[in-house]
């Protein structure tokens, strides 16, 4: 079995993870909230529109974005088993969302047909070539439109989440192209690494415009039985978020 097939396969058995949670998340799209940071900066756009969502898993957040006041949400997802669980809660709550399956970085989507690309959460490290997802991305925004992603720190595969002490993995590095999953529930994965600096050259060599990029010591997501790390203490960077523009 190939790399590529590997990490599909071991993404659709994580994926089986949203039905069978089904009724939890449920509960939770019902009340589904953005991170601060998230709703301090899409606030001012987000009002209306049209926003696409690849790499869209559970889709708890699309219901988050209703809430904030978008038109409409657009979920791609390379999962049959994602896409239909989050289409079942969509349709179960009368959201005004849409799921398709789509092979990233293709999305299938009409030239500049959306407002807003809202992705991130674990996402980017799924993608083979991130340069032409970026281009996707811009291809299929209308301009003026937005592109905000709130994704894992380059740096979080290198933390070793001991609870007593921060410490770098002797097995990790920065500068690795890939490693193997370990720690997710897709464990076995290939996930593909870049650096800060990778992400954000991809994104403006696809022509966009940056108009903002910070780091957060705060984690967007921790797994339900683990113990508070000392990564997690305010010292390392966790989480980056950013924001770009489609040039009008």
């Amino acid at each position: 079995m190939s790399t590529y097939d590997e990490t599909r396969r071991a993404w659709e058995e994580a994926s089986r993870k949203h039905v069978r949670e089904y009724t939890q998340l449920l509960d939770e799209a019902r009340t589904a909230q953005l991170a601060p940071i998230e709703t301090s900066l899409l606030a001012p756009f987000v009002e209306g529109a049209e926003v696409l969502h690849p790499q869209s898993g559970h889709g708890i957040d699309d219901h988050a974005l209703l809430r904030l006041g978008a038109r409409h949400v657009t979920g791609l997802d390379y999962s049959p088993t994602a896409v239909g669980a989050a289409q079942r809660r969509a349709d179960e709550l009368a959201a005004s969302c849409t799921y398709e399956t789509a092979e990233l970085p293709t999305t299938g989507r009409p030239d500049e047909s959306a407002d807003l690309v809202y992705t991130g959460k674990g996402a980017l490290i799924w993608l083979v070539d991130l340069n032409a997802w970026a281009r996707e991305m811009h291809r299929v925004l209308r301009p003026g439109g937005h592109l905000f992603v709130l994704e894992a720190h380059p740096l979080v595969p290198l933390w070793d989440w001991d609870a007593d002490e921060a410490r770098v993995r002797p097995d990790r590095g920065y500068f690795a192209p890939t490693h193997v999953n370990d720690t997710f529930p897709a464990r076995g994965a290939t996930e593909h690494q870049r650096t800060l600096a990778q992400t954000v050259m991809s994104i403006l060599g696809a022509g966009f415009e940056l108009l903002h990029l910070a780091e957060h010591a705060e984690p967007f997501w921790r797994p339900d039985d683990a113990m508070p790390a000392a990564a997690w203490d305010g010292r390392l960077p966790i989480t980056f978020s950013l924001l770009a523009r489609r040039p009008s």
